[in-house]
């Protein structure tokens, strides 16, 4: 059975609490306050941790955060009989998985301890490569959120793998054999947005000759994702709001709602908070959006999963070459800040083997690819002539924005002589 720790000042509350979860199936063990929760997190494991949010000396924000570095995979549930939606914010953002506000019905607390009791499964996916440990706790809070139907909001920035993530979350959901429906806020025209949404009657409007569902209906017992609802425009982040709220929508031209069962997820690499400040995004949708708030680092805060990334994306480009990834290119992979995060560490590697068929990618692909490469020409012993003369070259060219002129002016050499050294480079690098 699964064991439970549950953190609270209130006796009462702790015994009927204590008294319903032992009902329920759980083990339970208890604790006045967050300094003996602490203590009891280093004699025992836990499924989960329920907390309350106030209490004396260390709160339970304080316990969240000393629970998210010591133990970053264990669920916690806030509790508060004093919750506001800002409290409820605060806490999803430091990591909780839900939050419940005093009094709450069994029904309440049922739907918060969904799967808790089953056998541990363990997190796998195909799709998210990563050995990184922050990356790891995300996706285990994934898989725990993905069991309630809460909506979930991701942010992050371009290219990270938002989609991916969606679509991990809808794999291990209870929906995960009903559809999975994505739509781009921002590639759609405003005039078209609502009805792809919403759907529409005939007759509805000039053109409108048949019915037509919407995406939310067509998702219906499955996952819709929103992909860059900051993109939304005002007037339909309105009528997004009321079916978040009454779980039922109105078709375009329609006589009544028609009721749904949809898990909603949303993405945005935008700042949504600053977009309620220049009034552009409703701060209700976004209260109601950002239930369980998920936030994926992008690469360069994540830099050890590049070396898998590459192996991976080389074996999906590279079928057939005995491709090798020398430790110079994987020092200047590494060193790069990749603004396009993993969809440009994709592109990369897919570019020099559409390009060339290149057995080996080397520093000069990845200039030649727009890379800004910052290599060091600093002297190192070991470093053979040609090395140093290779990497000032190649500075130089960085420096100057790839002007072969300019840079052949400043390393005191011809046109022409940069032009073979470069062709040399090549040539080396194709019978290595």
């Amino acid at each position: 059975m699964s064991r439970l720790l549950v953190v609270d000042d209130d006796i009462q509350m702790q015994t009927a609490l204590e008294t319903a979860l032992r009902r329920k199936g759980f083990l339970v063990e208890t604790a006045a306050n967050a300094l003996e929760a602490v203590r009891k997190l280093e004699d025992f494991e836990f499924s989960a941790v329920l907390t309350d949010l106030r209490m004396p000396g260390m709160d339970g924000i304080e316990l969240l955060q000393h629970i998210r570095q010591t133990k970053p995979s264990l669920p916690v549930i806030m509790l508060s009989a004093y919750g506001t939606v800002p409290d409820a914010v605060e806490a999803m953002k430091s990591g909780a998985v839900n939050f419940l506000l005093k009094p709450f019905s069994h029904e309440a607390l049922d739907e918060v301890l969904v799967g808790l009791n089953e056998k541990p499964r363990p997190v796998e996916t195909s799709e998210i490569v990563t050995n990184d440990t922050e990356m790891q706790s995300l996706l285990k809070r994934a898989a725990f959120a993905a069991r309630t139907k809460s909506t979930i909001l991701l942010q992050a920035e371009s290219g990270t793998g938002k989609e991916l993530l969606a679509r991990f979350i809808h794999k291990h959901s209870p929906q995960t054999s009903g559809p999975f429906v994505a739509v781009n806020c921002a590639a759609l025209p405003e005039n078209l947005l609502e009805s792809e949404l919403f759907g529409y009657e005939k007759g509805a409007f000039t053109g409108a000759t048949t019915f037509k569902p919407g995406k939310f209906e067509l998702a219906q017992n499955g996952t819709i994702l929103l992909d860059e609802i900051g993109e939304m425009v005002p007037l339909l982040q309105a009528k997004l709001l009321r079916v978040l709220q009454e779980h039922e929508l109105d078709r375009v031209g329609g006589k009544k709602p028609i009721p749904l069962s949809v898990r909603v997820i949303a993405t945005t690499n935008k700042d949504l908070r600053k977009l309620i400040q220049r009034g552009q995004f409703r701060e209700d949708l976004y209260f109601r959006l950002n239930v369980v708030p998920m936030r994926i680092p992008p690469l360069r805060e994540r830099k050890s999963d590049i070396p898998l990334l590459v192996r991976n994306f080389i074996n999906k480009y590279g079928a057939g070459f005995e491709t090798t990834v020398d430790a110079e290119t994987m020092e200047v992979l590494t060193r790069y800040s990749w603004p396009g995060n993993v969809r440009e560490l994709e592109n990369v590697v897919q570019r020099a083997f559409a390009l060339r068929g290149r057995l080996k990618l080397s520093p000069l692909d990845l200039y030649e690819q727009g890379v800004e490469v910052s290599e060091k020409t600093a002297l190192q012993a070991g470093s053979s002539v040609s090395d140093m003369e290779r990497k000032l070259i190649m500075t130089t060219l960085e420096q100057t924005n790839g002007n072969r002129t300019h840079a052949a002016k400043l390393l005191g050499i011809s046109i022409r002589t940069l032009r073979n050294k470069l062709r040399d480079y090549r040539v080396a690098e194709v019978t290595i």
